[in-house]
């Protein structure tokens, strides 16, 4: 990229050119605060279970020495000690590691946002490019890079001479100490260390880190024509949602003024509502709402249902509610069962006629009815 068209880019990357970035695994992330949380996890885990696995390290080492005599050794056979020292080592070590890993995985996740970038782990032909490569290791980024590398050597090898020169001044070089004081000398001088190493290579991997989220921000910032071209883009999107939304909208609308042919009764408002309800025996375990309406819809339904002599009857209270509370395509409310079922008496016993042609009507899949 030419500094021509970086200086172009004056606006901010939009929430979703980030998440494409991100997708394809080009998010700020530093190596270094993987390892300092690796070293954390595993200083805490040593602090915390260091005097358990020296007492078990050295009652091992005492019943070793006190039944040296005893061990015998042969060739291609591992004597019981061997093994034994190997198991008490994995149990003395096996915290550390686990909790190395446990952080060194939190790190990842922190920078990725917990998210799978399943594009970053794709085969890509350009990165076998030799050109390609040959100025990846000549860019900006490895010279970055190159220069954090030489800082953390310089910054544990700092460590390792002043916890060195610390440890030379123990009594332990000096004069006669006892033995269990050597374990305590050793877990001391190791927590001494790993302490200051994390301490100091925390600092560069804030650094380094907030170097990585400054770059990262400046690639990803766009010019005012990418974003109006996003945002024309996003509003195109949306118009289209609203299209097929009022399209869905159409269609329920078609079938259910279809469906008010085959309905046992219409329920009014009179004006406001119209709610179309069918019941059939053995079949429907409770009255289940064909159509409904409010407005010009509702004088729609109530049209229809006069055009195919669908009983209507006027009831305000249970028109309002059967609109507020059913819903098309699903059986009415309980509550609502004792109100309706006087109301299908009633057409049952006026309209005689109409219920004794509606089986046929709901067999051919009722009249047709235009949109």
């Amino acid at each position: 990229m030419s500094d021509h068209d970086q200086d172009q880019k004056t606006e901010s990357a939009s929430e979703k050119k980030l998440q494409e970035a991100h997708e394809r695994g080009e998010f700020a992330r530093s190596a270094e605060l993987g390892v300092v949380c690796a070293l954390a996890g595993a200083l805490g885990a040593l602090a915390l279970s260091a005097p358990a696995g020296a007492r078990a390290v050295a009652e091992f080492a005492t019943g070793v020495f006190s039944q040296l005599h005893t061990v015998h050794f042969g060739a291609g056979v591992l004597p019981p000690p061997v093994v034994t020292a190997g198991r008490v080592l994995v149990v003395a070590l096996s915290p550390m590691l686990a909790a190395a890993l446990l952080a060194a995985l939190l790190a990842g996740g922190l920078q990725s946002g917990f998210q799978l970038t399943t594009d970053a782990l794709g085969f890509k032909p350009e990165r076998l490019n030799a050109f390609a490569g040959f100025g990846r290791l000549w860019s900006q980024r490895t010279a970055v890079q190159g220069g954090v590398d030489l800082l953390k050597v310089l910054i544990i090898g700092g460590c390792l001479w002043g916890v060195a020169q610390s440890l030379f001044s123990d009594p332990l070089f000096t004069t006669p100490v006892e033995a269990a004081y050597l374990g305590r000398f050793i877990e001391q001088s190791t927590l001494r260390l790993l302490a200051r190493i994390v301490l100091s290579l925390g600092v560069i991997a804030a650094l380094s880190y907030a170097y990585e989220k400054f770059k990262m921000s400046r690639e990803l910032m766009m010019t005012r024509e990418e974003l109006k071209e996003e945002r024309r883009g996003a509003e195109g999107n949306a118009t289209v949602r609203q299209a097929l939304r009022r399209m869905a909208r159409r269609l329920m609308q078609r079938q259910m003024l279809k469906a008010v042919a085959t309905a046992d009764v219409v329920v009014t408002n009179p004006t406001h509502y119209a709610v179309a309800l069918k019941y059939e025996r053995r079949v429907d375990k409770a009255p289940v709402v064909l159509a409904k309406g409010e407005g010009a819809l509702a004088r729609r339904i109530k049209a229809l249902a006069a055009e195919h002599e669908v009983p209507t009857v006027e009831n305000r209270p249970v028109a309002r509610m059967l609109y507020a509370a059913g819903k098309v395509g699903e059986p009415i409310p309980s509550e609502l069962y004792q109100a309706v079922a006087g109301i299908l008496a009633f057409v049952y016993r006026t309209h005689r006629y109409y219920f004794f042609r509606l089986p046929a009507r709901r067999a051919l899949g009722g009249a047709e009815v235009a949109g």
